[in-house]
């Protein structure tokens, strides 16, 4: 079993990869429609950012989360990643409770792992051929992270909205995000109920937040 130090190290591959995938793809518009698309077409949009922006080059928090917020959040379903993350839990969450769940989470898995964009320059990604029916809402896109070390397989889990398709789940060596996280979120609740888990939430953001970068 993995330690959730150890996933969280896997994790920050999983959202850099996000920043990373295309430095050997092609700046061609690709069709946004498709699950494959998506994913090429966010990475491409984000890595021109990235490469035009010393700033976060350099590893600026703030630039990077901004960054994040506004290329990558709205392509994923974060109601979905934290009602997985929560399980059973989720239906013991008042709507208000719920509404700071999801906010507190997405600010967490930013603040976590933006860092890692600017430790991470090396890698690139090789898609593998999408295997879907045209009818599926829900697929997996399997990428190949590439780097210095043994090739880490990276999938992708999008379900199909009114919106269009959207990332609700990540998969790295194994473990999947919502995995990483759903025992920690059990604990805290068991221990001090889903207004805990809020707290235990805002106190993380607020250390990391004030975190001074590592140069």
């Amino acid at each position: 079993m993995k330690s959730y130090q150890t996933i969280q190290k896997y994790c920050a591959v999983v959202l850099s990869s996000l920043f990373l995938a295309v430095s050997s793809a092609s700046a061609q518009a690709v069709d946004q429609a498709t699950p494959d698309g998506l994913i090429k077409t966010v990475v491409s949009d984000v890595m021109a950012s990235v490469k035009s922006d010393p700033e976060i080059q350099k590893g600026n928090i703030p630039r990077i989360v901004d960054l994040v917020e506004k290329k990558i959040v709205p392509y994923t379903d974060m109601r979905r990643i934290t009602e997985m993350a929560m399980g059973q839990n989720w239906k013991k969450a008042s709507p208000e409770q719920q509404a700071q769940l999801m906010s507190e989470f997405k600010n967490l898995l930013i603040r976590t792992y933006s860092g890692a964009l600017s430790q991470l320059r090396d890698q690139t990604i090789q898609f593998k051929p999408l295997r879907a029916a045209p009818d599926d809402k829900e697929v997996i896109v399997k990428t190949v992270v590439i780097g210095r070390g043994d090739p880490v397989p990276l999938d992708y889990r999008l379900e199909k909205t009114a919106s269009g398709w959207r990332v609700y789940d990540m998969n790295i060596m194994g473990v999947w995000l919502v995995e990483a996280y759903r025992n920690q979120f059990a604990n805290q609740i068991s221990q001090n109920g889903v207004e805990g888990l809020v707290k235990f939430l805002q106190d993380r953001n607020k250390q990391l937040a004030a975190a001074k970068p590592a140069n």
